[in-house]
């Protein structure tokens, strides 16, 4: 019996990989748009956080200038209790009173002071 030998130009490839159409774009494409994206999102966020800075800067410089007027009012506010102070002692004591040796204002100061605890 003779035997079986391949077909004279031998035999057809075997085909072992899937023939799928290629979907979507190259991988370096996406790589380079996502590239892309991030470097215009750190760019927004740049300009957001240099506006975020100016507008702090703004607002310590206008806090800044209200100062003076703050301190009028505050100020204003004292001499009004000062002078209603000394007319409410004037109508319940009858006379003025002085508890210092001067009729200049001065501002009263709060000192904070440590509460001394003994064992």
């Amino acid at each position: 019996m003779p035997q079986d030998m391949p077909p004279m130009g031998g035999y057809e490839p075997v085909q072992y990989r899937r023939n799928l159409p290629v979907r979507g774009f190259r991988p370096a494409t996406y790589l380079f748009a996502i590239a892309g994206v991030m470097t215009y999102g750190f760019y927004r966020m740049g300009q957001g956080i240099r506006e975020q800075n100016e507008l702090a800067r703004e607002k310590m410089w206008s806090r800044i200038h209200l100062i003076p007027m703050l301190q009028a009012e505050e100020d204003r506010d004292q001499v009004r209790r000062y002078y209603s102070q000394q007319a409410m002692e004037k109508e319940l004591l009858g006379a003025e009173t002085k508890a210092y040796n001067s009729d200049r204002f001065v501002r009263p100061t709060y000192a904070v002071t440590p509460s001394h605890v003994t064992k």
